[in-house]
């Protein structure tokens, strides 16, 4: 039963990272490759190390898996992040069919400046609209 459930962990870690590839070649954009490839090859790979924990059951191997695992929780999606930032901001254009681009009204692209949601907010405030009596 045990070999069933390694077997099973191998296997659909392996489906999950070439789904992984197949959406990096197909997509049409940054951001949307960034997003297939962290979290189909992130889960991949925590499926395989869970695998390879299984099989040689001695604690070494167990703690080594475990620390891949918490690595990869950890660094995959802050490293897709800045990533998807950096390309963002050196104009990497987006796909077509991008419905909606919340970085577009706080980032300025002469200065590289981005202005956090709360700094929008306290702007917005303080500018009087045109609609308010005087």
């Amino acid at each position: 039963m045990i070999d069933f459930i390694k077997g099973s962990l191998i296997l659909v870690g392996a489906c999950l990272m070439l789904l992984s590839a197949i959406g990096l070649l197909r997509l049409p954009d940054l951001l949307t490759r960034m997003h297939a490839t962290t979290k189909a090859a992130a889960l991949g790979v925590i499926l395989i190390m869970a695998a390879v924990g299984m099989h040689f059951a001695q604690a070494g191997v167990v703690a080594r898996a475990f620390a891949i695992i918490t690595f990869i929780l950890i660094t995959a999606p802050i490293a897709a992040h800045v990533i998807g930032r950096a390309g963002y901001f050196v104009g990497t254009k987006l796909w077509s069919g991008t419905i909606k681009d919340e970085l577009r009204p706080n980032y300025d692209p002469l200065t590289h400046e981005l202005k956090s949601g709360l700094e929008t907010r306290e702007n917005a405030k303080r500018q009087p609209r045109d609609s308010d009596p005087d």
